[in-house]
């Protein structure tokens, strides 16, 4: 039984021809849809701003702001703090000379004055601790030390 050739080594270049007129073709006409919907969508704006009237600016946002930046993301926590040295070299720091576990160490560190905006900062030092072997000692399971 003779193996079947798989991707574009097996087509004419007649095959070949074809399938890009037909890909060409198909990215005309969604490009023409594409801009159809983008000006009911304008046009739907305008009805709504009638509507509900300008000043009170109701209404989702235009397609031509859609794209515009408009501040910080949902759910962000704004710009990230500053901080004079990294994590690691924080919690090294925090842990010269002690033995503490993962929460311990991540409530010192802030306690020491480092910055973050971090939902599950504790999360953070676990990796640090993780990552960085040549700064931190597993000394038992969730307790690290400097090395």
């Amino acid at each position: 039984m003779a193996k079947k050739k798989r991707g574009l080594t097996g087509l004419s270049t007649a095959s070949l021809q074809r399938e890009l007129e037909r890909r060409q073709s198909q990215f005309s006409q969604l490009k023409k849809l594409r801009d159809q919907l983008i000006q009911q969508v304008l046009d739907i704006d305008e009805e709504l701003k009638a509507l509900s009237g300008a000043a009170a600016g109701g209404g989702a946002p235009t397609a031509a702001r859609a794209g515009a930046k408009r501040g910080p993301k949902p759910g962000s926590r704004g710009p990230r703090p500053k901080n004079a040295v990294g994590l690691p070299e924080s919690l090294a720091a925090v842990l010269k000379g002690k033995t503490m576990t993962v929460s311990e160490a991540a409530e010192a560190v802030k306690k020491a004055g480092y910055k973050t905006n971090a939902v599950n900062f504790r999360v953070m030092v676990n990796q640090a601790f993780i990552k960085h072997k040549k700064l931190f000692k597993k000394v038992k399971h969730g307790h690290y030390t400097t090395v």
